[in-house]
């Protein structure tokens, strides 16, 4: 990935939210019982006492991750609509006709089944291209093909149903 900030999906910044919402309430829950040992208590007391702590770092870790990367997508403005990129919503016809709708991202945790990690063969087909454009990727099958239809939010997106 390049250094420049990336621009992220809608689907994205919402599943990047809810994970950080998710990791909140856990800081809170794991935060809130710090130091509700006495310090007379018994070893097994104490390593307790040290995991908590160790895991409230490690939430906060990963909150601050979240928080930077949404920032970065901030900062980096809406995904392209004339270029794929990462952040772009691209609808493809496959070579067998099927067409799908998906997100360009950069790592698959959290999303669902429509996310294309930029580095995948078909991510790195389709980034750089335009609505219009065919392109060949190699799949563990063999050679597989698709057509960009169309760059942008999918359909139906923010219709509030």
């Amino acid at each position: 990935m390049s250094s420049e900030p990336e621009p992220i999906s809608t689907e994205a910044r919402r599943a990047i939210e809810a994970e950080l919402d998710g990791l909140k309430a856990e800081r809170r829950a794991v935060a809130g019982t710090l130091g509700s040992t006495d310090a007379t208590g018994d070893a097994a007391d104490q390593a307790d006492e040290l995991q908590r702590a160790t895991d409230v770092a490690r939430l906060d870790s990963r909150i601050a991750e979240l928080e930077l990367r949404l920032r970065q997508a901030a900062e980096a403005g809406a995904p392209r609509t004339d270029e794929v990129g990462v952040g772009s919503t691209v609808t493809v016809r496959y070579s067998d006709g099927v067409v799908e709708t998906v997100a360009i991202g950069e790592l698959a945790e959290g999303l669902d089944h429509t996310l294309v990690t930029a580095d995948s063969p078909l991510g790195l087909a389709l980034l750089g291209r335009r609505a219009g454009e065919a392109v060949q990727y190699e799949t563990p099958g063999g050679p597989a093909g698709a057509e960009i239809l169309s760059i942008g939010e999918t359909a139906g997106e923010g219709d509030g149903g």
